[in-house]
């Protein structure tokens, strides 16, 4: 396992939820380039797999996250948030179009993974936003990111 990667840790107990931070380091490589390293993180029955972030370019204040979260185990579980250092506040975002329109909304309630299901969160559907990015993001850069689930394991 890589030293830069923290143990997931508990944290408390906010209304009602159990948390657990899952620390993700997100891939600042384009999808098509070849040789892409694999990366997967777990936290009891939840896979985080092969996440990714595109490079941004100077002056941008906003950045996209991507990944697959497989659920495992035989209860539903809920992304709850993500937070990360790179950006002032993260935020679970939903594309779709409806009568030709484009629009991109937060989601709010957060995001249920299934029991013995996959989630995919990518461009075109659900996605993270960095929103108000500290620094511009370039390829091939690893940055942290949390996410917390309703209940990991």
């Amino acid at each position: 396992m890589s030293n830069l990667l923290p143990a997931a840790r508990a944290q408390a107990r906010p209304r009602g939820f159990e948390r657990l931070g899952l620390a993700v380091f997100a891939l600042l490589l384009f999808a098509c380039v070849p040789g892409a390293q694999a990366h997967e993180f777990k936290a009891g029955d939840l896979e985080v797999g092969h996440p990714w972030s595109r490079a941004t370019p100077p002056g941008a204040k906003v950045a996209g996250g991507y990944f697959t979260v497989t659920n495992k185990g035989g209860s539903p579980d809920r992304l709850l948030s993500i937070s990360s250092d790179i950006s002032d506040k993260a935020e679970l975002h939903e594309m779709s179009v409806k009568d030709g329109v484009m629009t991109m909304r937060p989601v709010s309630g957060g995001l249920v993974i299934p029991a013995g299901g996959k989630v995919a969160l990518k461009p075109g559907g659900y996605h993270l936003m960095f929103i108000g990015l500290k620094r511009q993001p370039k390829q091939g850069e690893k940055f942290p990111a949390t996410l917390t689930f309703e209940k990991a394991g």
